[in-house]
């Protein structure tokens, strides 16, 4: 015979198991100290700088 699945709980441990792939991801996407945030954006603005500075008149 076949197991017996309790359809409630697969569809709440696959929900579960999305949520957690999804927090994996917001924690690389933002999880960043603000001292990290700080340096890309200073490298982001010698970059903008050294560009603008390159361009003729």
């Amino acid at each position: 015979m076949a197991d017996i699945v309790n359809l409630n709980k697969a569809r709440k441990t696959r929900a579960k198991a999305a949520a957690g792939a999804k927090a994996v991801e917001n924690r690389a996407k933002f999880g960043r100290t603000k001292a990290e945030k700080a340096r890309d954006e200073a490298n982001r603005a010698r970059i903008d700088r050294t560009l603008d500075d390159s361009k003729r008149d």
